[in-house]
């Protein structure tokens, strides 16, 4: 599993967070999505790599901007995922 953290530019409210989500979504299959206007960020969880570009289009598309695109692995629960 993965982690993707985008940095998103333009996001003012909860509905935008809800157009950037959707179009994530529709975009890829994703595990989780989620989007903060006040961090100005979008988190992905998925299983699959992403490819940055098809990212920023897929985003770019909905009129906000991405800044950056960061990946981690993913760590699931208090723990890491050490006792699942």
């Amino acid at each position: 599993m993965k982690k993707i953290i985008l940095e998103v530019d333009g996001m003012m409210c909860g509905m935008c967070e809800s157009h950037v989500n959707e179009a994530v979504r529709k975009a890829f299959a994703v595990k989780k999505v989620t989007s903060s206007h006040t961090k100005g960020e979008t988190v992905i969880v998925t299983e699959e790599d992403i490819p940055e570009d098809a990212l920023r289009r897929a985003v770019d598309a909905t009129g906000y901007t991405v800044r950056s695109v960061r990946a981690e692995p993913y760590k699931k629960g208090l723990f890491g995922g050490l006792f699942s």
